[in-house]
C-alpha cells in the first residue's frame, strides 16, 4: 500500500482509504483505485450539478461492467461491425454483413456490433452468439438487441454514446464499415481521426461495398476532392482505410495486418513495435533509409523486451524492434507496418 500514501497527499485520508480497499480485499491496481476514490470525494465540493454528477457515476459504472465482460476474452482479436441499422434482411449489403460477419469468424476473431437489427444483426447471424458482442444503446426507437444477441450474456447497454465508443475502440482490432447512415459515418470518421491523432492503436478499416456498389467509393471521391486537394489531410492520411466491394478480401485485409504484426506500445520517447517475426538487419537498414521521414531520435533497431513491459508481464516472448517516431505521421506508420507483415 505505500504507493497509495506517496500517490495521495493527505495521510490521514490516505489511510482511510487503504483501509477502505483492505475492507473490500484488495485486488489489482490498488494505487489506481484510490486515486479514483480520493477523486470521487472531491466531486462532493468541486461538482455541484446533480446532473454532471450523474454523468460521471454512469459512465463510471458503464466502463467498470462493460471491461468485466471483455476481459475474459482479452486474447482474441475483434473486429467491430458498423453499418445501418434500417438495412433489410433481402438486401445485398445484408447478405454481405453476414457472409463478412462467418467468414472473419473462421479466421479467429470475435464479432462487435451496436446489437442492433440491420446491418448488426446480419453481422451477429454470421458469426454466431458465441463468438459476438452487442455494444447496444438506449434509444426511444430503433436499437432493441436483435435475436442473435439479446439473451446472450456478453451484451452490454449503453445509455452514453461516449463510454459505447470508447468500448468499441478500446477492444477493436480491426474495424468493417458497412453503408449506413449519421451514426455509421460518425463512427467512421471517429475511428480515422484517433488513428491519424496516435490516440488509438493503428488497426485495420475497411469500407465495404456491395458488389459494383459506390457508397465509400463517392466517399472517398469526397474526401479526395475536398479535404485532400485543399490540404486539410496529407496524402499520407489515407493509407488509414481501404476500401472493398468484397468480403473475402475485406477478411484478407484484416488478416495480413496481422500476419507478422501484433502490437505496439510508448516506452518513454520510443515506439515499440511488437513482431511474430524479427525483421534481418538488411530489412532493418532499409527501413531505417526508407522511412527516414518520420524517425526522431534513435533508428529502427531489435530490442529485447524494455524494464517497462516486464513490468507488466506481457508479450515479453515477442520479437520488437523500436525507433524514434515523430508522433506525427501515421500514415507512414501504417505504411512501415506494411512492410514488416511482407517480411
Amino acid at each position: 500500500m505505500k504507493s497509495i500514501r506517496n500517490n495521495l497527499g493527505d495521510p490521514r485520508l490516505a489511510g482511510m482509504i487503504e483501509e477502505l480497499i483492505r475492507l473490500k480485499g484488495g485486488g489489482a491496481n490498488e494505487a489506481e483505485v484510490a486515486d479514483i476514490i480520493q477523486n470521487a470525494l472531491k466531486l462532493l465540493t468541486d461538482v455541484k450539478d446533480t446532473g454532471d454528477i450523474r454523468v460521471i457515476q454512469t459512465a463510471l459504472r458503464e466502463l467498470r461492467y462493460a471491461f468485466r465482460i471483455f476481459a475474459p476474452y482479452a486474447d482474441k482479436r475483434k473486429v467491430t461491425i458498423f453499418g445501418s441499422a434500417r438495412t433489410a434482411p433481402d438486401k445485398l449489403e445484408y447478405q454481405q454483413a453476414a457472409d463478412f460477419g462467418e467468414k472473419i469468424s473462421a479466421a479467429g476473431f470475435m464479432v462487435i456490433t451496436g446489437a442492433g437489427p440491420g446491418i448488426m444483426q446480419a453481422g451477429h447471424e454470421g458469426a454466431g452468439p458465441e463468438n459476438s458482442f452487442g455494444v447496444n444503446i438506449r434509444l426511444p426507437w430503433e436499437q432493441s438487441a436483435n435475436p442473435v444477441i439479446a439473451e446472450d450474456k456478453k451484451l452490454i447497454t449503453f445509455k452514453y454514446f461516449f463510454t459505447r465508443k470508447l468500448i468499441f475502440i478500446r477492444h477493436s482490432d480491426a474495424i468493417a464499415l458497412f453503408p449506413g447512415g449519421f451514426g455509421t459515418m460518425d463512427e467512421g470518421y471517429e475511428a480515422i481521426t484517433l488513428m491519424q491523432t496516435g490516440k488509438s492503436q493503428l488497426m485495420p478499416l475497411v469500407l465495404v461495398d456491395k458488389p459494383g456498389g459506390t457508397y465509400w467509393k463517392t466517399w472517398d471521391k469526397q474526401i479526395r476532392e475536398h479535404l485532400l486537394r485543399d490540404k486539410l489531410i496529407s496524402a499520407d492520411d489515407l493509407n488509414l482505410y481501404q476500401i472493398t466491394d468484397s468480403a473475402d478480401e475485406a477478411v484478407k485485409i484484416i488478416t495480413r495486418f496481422y500476419r507478422n504484426f501484433h502490437s505496439t506500445r510508448w516506452v518513454k520517447d520510443a515506439l515499440v513495435i511488437r513482431l511474430k517475426h524479427a525483421p534481418s538487419l538488411t530489412a532493418i537498414a532499409a527501413m531505417n533509409e526508407d522511412f527516414a521521414d518520420i524517425i526522431s531520435g534513435e533508428p529502427i533497431k531489435i530490442i529485447p523486451p524494455t524494464p517497462e513491459e516486464k513490468d507488466d508481464a506481457v508479450h515479453l516472448d515477442l520479437p520488437r524492434i523500436s525507433f524514434g517516431f515523430n508522433r506525427h505521421d501515421y500514415g507512414r506508420l501504417r505504411q512501415l507496418i506494411d512492410v514488416l507483415n511482407t517480411l
